[in-house]
């Protein structure tokens, strides 16, 4: 896997992926930043949301669960100190469907957790990592 990231201008960043997708990323005005876009550790707490809720999806699709939506309600806390990495992450999956089985969603956000989600394994390294979900009928 390969990525580029080249300096816009003042703090403001343009990501690009090794399939061709970009990104911009700003930094805050307190860094020299014009609050254009997501910060930087913003982008890695939306990239383990979105590692996370396809696991989740695919595995309920598999299962031949009735899932019609998927939402990642993410929280982060960061260390005060230098490097600031987190140091909790909370992930609350809000799952929508007709006759979603709670045994069925519960095994798909574990196995999200504990074996699947690559980015959320790898925080977990540093930070206390966190869920609970919750089904909505309909």
């Amino acid at each position: 896997m390969k990525a580029r990231v080249k300096w816009l201008d003042n703090m403001s960043f343009v990501g690009e992926s090794g399939s061709g997708h970009s990104v911009v990323m700003d930094g805050a005005p307190d860094s020299g930043g014009r609050n254009l876009a997501a910060r930087p550790m913003e982008m890695v707490l939306i990239g383990m949301g979105g590692c996370t809720a396809f696991d989740v999806v695919m595995i309920l699709k598999k299962a031949r669960q009735p899932i019609n939506d998927c939402i990642v309600e993410l929280s982060a806390e960061r260390s005060d100190e230098i490097p600031r990495v987190f140091t909790k992450i909370h992930a609350h999956y809000i799952v929508k469907g007709s006759g979603l089985s709670e045994k069925q969603v519960e095994k798909a956000v574990n196995l999200t957790a504990e074996k699947y989600c690559s980015v959320s394994i790898m925080l977990a390294a540093t930070a206390n990592v966190t869920h609970d979900f919750e089904i909505i009928e309909g």
